[in-house]
C-alpha cells in the first residue's frame, strides 16, 4: 500500500458512520414519502369513485353537475342544474354512498386487524361469531316489528353477546390461544345461524319473512344520514383504538411467545382488539345486513400495495375497502332494473377473487421453495 493511499483510507473509515446514517435516513424518507404518496393516490381514487357513483343510477346526472352540487354546500355557485338532480344527489345517493364506504372501511379494518392477531390470512370478521350474533339481533328486531332505530341496538347487543359467548367457550375449553378462539367463534356462528333459521321458520311468510330474508342478504337501499352516524361513530372510536395498537398487532403477528418475551400483555391486547372489531362489525351488520368477503379479501390487496406492516396496512385497507364497497354497491343498484342484494354480489366477486389470491400465494410459496 502506497503512502498516498493511507489518508484516503483513514478518511473513508472516519466518514463511514456518518454516510451510513445518511443512507438510513434517506431510505426512511423515501419509504415515508412512498407511503404518503400511496395514501394520496388512494384518497384521490376514493373521491373520483364517490363522484362517479353519485352520477350513476336510473336517473343519470352529469359528472360536472355532481361536483358543482357538492361544492355548492361550501361556496356560492350559480345554480345551473335541476333541483331534482340536487335532491337525488344529496338526499338519496350521498347518504347511501357514505354508508357503503364506511361499512367497507370498517370491515376491511376489522379483517386486517384480526388476520394480524390470529396470524392467519384466511381469517375474516365472521370467524369470531359476531356477524351471526348481530344478524340474529337484527332479525329479532324485524320479527317484533320494532322501529328501525332498534335494529342497530339489537344487532350491537347480540354482537357483544356473541363475542362473550366465544370468549366463554374458549376459556371453558381450557385454552386461551388462537385455536381456542377460532373454535369458539365457529361454535358461536353455528349457534346463532341456527337461531336465525329458527326465526325465519316461525316468521310470517306474507309479512316479516321477506323483510328478514332481504335484510340478511345485505342492502344499502334504505340508508340515511342517521345510518352514517351509526357506522361513523363506532368506526372512529374502535378504529382509532385499533390504529393506536398497530405496533402491538405487528408484535402479536410474530407469535405469542415472542410477544410475551417483549413484554406484551397478550391476553389483554387480544381481547381489546376483539372488542374493537366487534363494535365495528356489529355496527356494519346493523345498517347493511350481512356483507361477507370484504374483510377477508381486501386486506390481501392492501398487503400487495403497502406490505404487512400494520401501521401502513390499516389505513390502506380502509381506503381499499371503502372504494371496493362503493363500486360493488354502484353495480348492485345499476346492473339491473331491480336492485341486487349487496351480500350476493360480494360473495359472487369475493369467492373467485379469493381463489385467485390463494392460488397466487401458493405459487409464490412454491417458487420460493
Amino acid at each position: 500500500m502506497s503512502f498516498n493511499e493511507l489518508p484516503k483510507n483513514e478518511y473513508t473509515q472516519s466518514e463511514m458512520p456518518r454516510k451510513s446514517k445518511f443512507l438510513r435516513n434517506l431510505i426512511v424518507s423515501i419509504k415515508t414519502n412512498h407511503f404518503t404518496m400511496q395514501l394520496l393516490i388512494m384518497f384521490i381514487i376514493l373521491i373520483i369513485i364517490v363522484v362517479f357513483a353519485l352520477s350513476m343510477g336510473r336517473y343519470p346526472i352529469d359528472f360536472y353537475n355532481v361536483i358543482k352540487i357538492l361544492f355548492s354546500n361550501i361556496i356560492e355557485i350559480t345554480v345551473d342544474w335541476k333541483i331534482v338532480e340536487q335532491r337525488v344527489v344529496e338526499l338519496v345517493r350521498l347518504p347511501r354512498i357514505l354508508v357503503a364506504g364506511l361499512c367497507g372501511a370498517a370491515l376491511s379494518l376489522s379483517g386486517a386487524a384480526l388476520q394480524g392477531m390470529f396470524r392467519n390470512p384466511l381469517v375474516g370478521p365472521q370467524i369470531i361469531g359476531v356477524s351471526s350474533g348481530a344478524a340474529f339481533g337484527g332479525v329479532i328486531a324485524v320479527l317484533l316489528m320494532l322501529s328501525d332505530y332498534f335494529i342497530p341496538l339489537f344487532a350491537f347487543g347480540f354482537g357483544v353477546i356473541a363475542l362473550l359467548l366465544t370468549m366463554g367457550i374458549a376459556k371453558a375449553g381450557g385454552g386461551k390461544n388462537v385455536l381456542s378462539l377460532v373454535l369458539g367463534g365457529i361454535v358461536t356462528s353455528a349457534f346463532f345461524a341456527s337461531l336465525v333459521s329458527l326465526v325465519k321458520y316461525t316468521a310470517d311468510p306474507d309479512d316479516s319473512l321477506p323483510t328478514i330474508v332481504y335484510w340478511l342478504m345485505g342492502s344499502f337501499n334504505e340508508s340515511s344520514y342517521i345510518d352514517v352516524w351509526y357506522i361513523l361513530i363506532p368506526l372512529l372510536s374502535a378504529g382509532l383504538l385499533i390504529y393506536k395498537m398497530r405496533f402491538l398487532i405487528n408484535i402479536l403477528s410474530l407469535g405469542e411467545e415472542e410477544a410475551r418475551s417483549l413484554g406484551v400483555n397478550v391476553d389483554r391486547s387480544r381481547w381489546t382488539i376483539l372488542l374493537a372489531a366487534t363494535v365495528m362489525i356489529a355496527a356494519t351488520v346493523s345498517v347493511s345486513g350481512i356483507v361477507g368477503w370484504v374483510g377477508l379479501i381486501i386486506p390481501h390487496f392492501a398487503r400487495m400495495i403497502t406490505g404487512a406492516n400494520h401501521s401502513r396496512l390499516i389505513p390502506i385497507s380502509m381506503f381499499a375497502g371503502a372504494i371496493y364497497m362503493i363500486l360493488v354497491d354502484t353495480v348492485a343498484r345499476t346492473a339491473s332494473y331491480g336492485e341486487i342484494p349487496i351480500g350476493v354480489l360480494t360473495a359472487l366477486l369475493g369467492a373467485p377473487i379469493f381463489a385467485w389470491l390463494l392460488y397466487r400465494t401458493q405459487m409464490k410459496g412454491w417458487s420460493n421453495d
